[in-house]
């Protein structure tokens, strides 16, 4: 197994972890969604990918995550996947992430814990863990830094 702590994907990795095909999958199919790039995203997961948000319905294939991603991509105007550690199993590759998600003024940062299957080049697993609570009071700072600039989540440390 490797592991490997790394900053932001638009930073600079050097470490295994970064260097392994699954992993290099997994961090353009997460900086594709950072670009908004749905087509680039979808042509990174198998035709039978299952992705499973826990607590939420699982998605079952491309041209699911294709018409969920279009759908949540359109509402939201902007997007970032701050890896903070990644570590690689064969073809399971484990992140430990804050996303942000961006509505206008708007920012919510959450963090999340995702488990990709990687096989012949393409996701076949995406499963992300995430705290309700984490996301309900990441909202509220969110909703709130809408009105008080000086509450408006700020860039992610990623370490």
């Amino acid at each position: 197994m490797t592991f490997s702590d790394s900053g932001p994907l638009s930073g600079t990795g050097g470490t295994d972890a970064l260097d392994t095909p699954e992993a290099t999958v997994v961090r353009a199919f997460l900086a594709s969604l950072e670009l908004r790039d749905v087509e680039r995203a979808v042509n990174l997961v198998a035709e039978d990918l299952v992705y499973e948000n826990v607590s939420l319905p699982t998605v079952h294939g491309r041209e699911a995550l294709r018409r969920v991603l279009g759908a949540a991509l359109r509402l939201a105007t902007g997007f970032e996947a701050h890896t903070h550690r990644i570590a690689v199993n064969g073809p399971v590759v484990l992140t430990e992430r804050t996303d942000v998600l961006e509505v206008g003024r708007l920012r919510v940062a959450f963090w999340v814990c995702g488990t990709f299957e990687v096989r012949d080049g393409r996701i076949t697993l995406w499963r992300d863990h995430f705290d309700w609570l984490n996301v309900t009071s990441a909202t509220v700072r969110g909703l709130l830094g809408t009105v008080l600039p000086t509450l408006r989540p700020g860039p992610v440390d990623s370490r």
